[in-house]
């Protein structure tokens, strides 16, 4: 039995990162399946992240909020949410967000229940849960406990058509994901691979496969460093694609390798067999979501300084050997074990 009755719109907020966007969309399909299909479905988002949804039919609206710390009588954005929900009421509303500039917008909106951060006084395990679990909890007292157990990020891109029209882009390519969103600041990137495991990696693996290489826009600098790439079985993708072809392009590769990154969990959430090379960060709590319907490999070696982002530890550590120990042979024993290739 649904734990509410007569829900037929739902608001969503959650304004972090890409990847912890992906993390949120298991609530997409806990609605669908608790609700019905026809539940209404909105989500507040920044708006870089809102791209995430551009080709996904069962999100209805996506309100971007660019300026979180703005009061509301400053922001046209959450004013224009504010009204949305006042002349269109929601019948659930969840937060998935817990900062204080947040406050004043969930007391603002307008929906019959409210649930999630901010607002649930139950004591929340983000410690030793892999964060989707975490997020999951956020809303567990409007979903079936079988449901809520079941339901898993999932993603839309592009029609695969619309794709190989574009870059006529072989199947079961392997997609190499080297960058990640720290390789711009400054000092040590401790989520970072060494450039030549990655240049050996491609260099080994475009014997065996075509490798698709993606990256940002504006991420130039980085990749030259770790060309030049060999002249045959390497396309270089890298600033050409959208959120939604992204995602198509995982979606049809063989295998994904990557380092800690918001492309990691698109291949989680599109059930691509997804390596991810871990080392600062804990290997439970920030891999990509494993789910009962894909593959994920975090390759970790588990050193006793690990896991150790965003401590002490990390600030006064000037070898990153969690990660350049890992070694490209490591990393295609991977791949043989998990028989993306025979040898």
């Amino acid at each position: 039995m649904p734990i509410l009755s007569n829900v037929k719109r739902a608001l969503i907020l959650r304004c972090g990162a890409l990847g912890d966007l992906i993390y949120a969309t298991s609530v997409i399909d806990a609605l669908l399946q608790q609700y019905g299909k026809n539940i209404i479905i909105d989500f507040i988002t920044t708006p870089s992240t809102a791209k995430l949804f551009e080709y996904d039919s069962r999100v209805n609206h996506v309100f971007p909020l660019k300026h979180k710390r703005i009061p509301i009588w400053l922001s046209p954005q959450k004013r224009n949410i504010i009204q949305h929900s006042k002349k269109n009421p929601y019948d659930v509303f969840i937060s998935l967000e817990s900062g204080k500039q947040f406050k004043s917008l969930i007391k603002a909106i307008h929906s019959t229940y409210k649930t999630g951060m901010g607002i649930l006084k139950t004591p929340i395990d983000n410690n030793s849960l892999n964060r989707c679990e975490s997020t999951k909890q956020y809303y567990e007292d409007i979903i079936d406990p079988h449901i809520l157990s079941t339901s898993k990020p999932s993603l839309i891109g592009v029609e695969q058509s619309t794709l190989t029209k574009k870059f006529s882009l072989p199947s079961n390519a392997i997609v190499l994901a080297p960058s990640n969103s720290h390789n711009q600041k400054k000092g040590i990137n401790y989520r970072a691979w060494p450039n030549e495991h990655w240049h050996s990696l491609i260099q080994t693996l475009s014997t065996k496969a075509t490798v698709i290489i993606v990256g940002a826009r504006g991420e130039d600098a980085f990749f030259d460093a770790l060309k030049p790439y060999p002249q045959s079985n390497v396309i270089d993708l890298v600033g050409k694609l959208s959120i939604g072809e992204l995602i198509t392009t995982v979606q049809n590769a063989k295998a994904l390798i990557c380092t800690d990154s918001a492309t990691g969990h698109i291949g989680a959430a599109v059930d691509t067999p997804t390596f991810v090379l871990m080392g600062p960060n804990d290997s439970i709590t920030d891999s990509p979501y494993q789910s009962n319907t894909n593959a994920v490999y975090p390759i970790s070696l588990g050193l006793p300084c690990s896991p150790c982002y965003k401590t002490d530890v990390m600030k006064k550590c000037r070898d990153n050997i969690c990660m350049q120990y890992i070694t490209p042979k490591m990393v295609l024993s991977s791949l043989q074990l998990a028989h993306i290739f025979k040898d």
